[in-house]
C-alpha cells in the first residue's frame, strides 16, 4: 500500500472509530481495570478487562480525548478481544514499535497498521499509545490502578 493510500485510510479509520467508538462502555464484571491520563492534552480514559483463564474474554473503555486517542482505544478493544495474554503482549509491543518508528512485524497488525500514521506527528504518539499503556497496566494488576503519560 502506498504511503498516500495508507494516509487516506488512516484518516478514514480514525474518524470512523472516533465518531462511533467500539466497546465504549463501563464493564461491571471486569476483573482488571486501569485509569489512563495524559495531563498535557487532557486525554483521560478507563480500560476495563475481563480475563478468564489467561484469555481476554471482554475489553471495553470509557473516557474522553482527541480523535486519535479515542480511535486507538476503540481499535485496541476490537483487536485484543479473544486474545491470550501472550498474544495481547505481542500486539502491544508491535503497535508501540510501529508508532515510535522501531522495527515491527506488520503482518501481525492487520487493521492496526493504520496507526502507523501517528508516527508522522510525534506529539500525538502519546495520544495513540495511552489506551495501550493503560490496558497493559490493567493486565498486570487485578485492581484499579492509574497510568499517567507526559
Amino acid at each position: 500500500m502506498s504511503s498516500a493510500d495508507l494516509r487516506d485510510l488512516y484518516q478514514q479509520v480514525i474518524m470512523d472509530h472516533n465518531k462511533k467508538p467500539r466497546n465504549f462502555h463501563e464493564m461491571s464484571n471486569a476483573n482488571h481495570m486501569a485509569h489512563g491520563n495524559n495531563p498535557l492534552c487532557g486525554d483521560a480514559l478507563v480500560v476495563y478487562v475481563k480475563l478468564n483463564a489467561g484469555v481476554i474474554e471482554d475489553l471495553s473503555f470509557q473516557g474522553s480525548g482527541c480523535a486519535i486517542s479515542v480511535a486507538s482505544a476503540s481499535l485496541m478493544t476490537e483487536a485484543l478481544k479473544g486474545k491470550t495474554l501472550e498474544e495481547a503482549e505481542y500486539l502491544y509491543q508491535q503497535v508501540h514499535n510501529q508508532m515510535t518508528g522501531e522495527e515491527f512485524d506488520a503482518s501481525s497488525l492487520g487493521k492496526l497498521e493504520v496507526l502507523s500514521g501517528v508516527k508522522e506527528f510525534p506529539a500525538r504518539v502519546k495520544c495513540a499509545t495511552l489506551s495501550w499503556h493503560t490496558m497493559h497496566t490493567a493486565m498486570d494488576n487485578d485492581h484499579d490502578v492509574s497510568v499517567t503519560t507526559e
